[in-house]
């Protein structure tokens, strides 16, 4: 899958898990730029970036995302 790609499904996750069909995430989004988006919610978003994409991530890799373009490129890593 391209970045492009990842980033068009990753947005259907986001709108879904924080039930709003108008957000827009970018690159350097974090949790601070989503309203709702805390510790539990981001144990939430993880399980379902894997469901969606059917991967999955070690703790050390989910330790080492700092913002959502550090995900699409764990998830560019995992899918074929």
């Amino acid at each position: 899958m391209t970045h492009p790609e990842i980033h068009q499904k990753l947005t259907l996750v986001f709108r879904d898990l924080f039930d709003d069909p108008t957000l827009e995430i970018s690159d350097a989004t974090t949790a601070k730029d989503v309203a709702g988006w805390d510790s539990i919610m981001h144990v939430t978003l993880i399980v379902a970036v894997e469901k969606a994409f059917g991967i999955s991530f070690t703790t050390k890799e989910v330790k080492t995302l700092a913002n959502v373009g550090s995900l699409i490129q764990l998830i560019a890593k995992r899918v074929k």
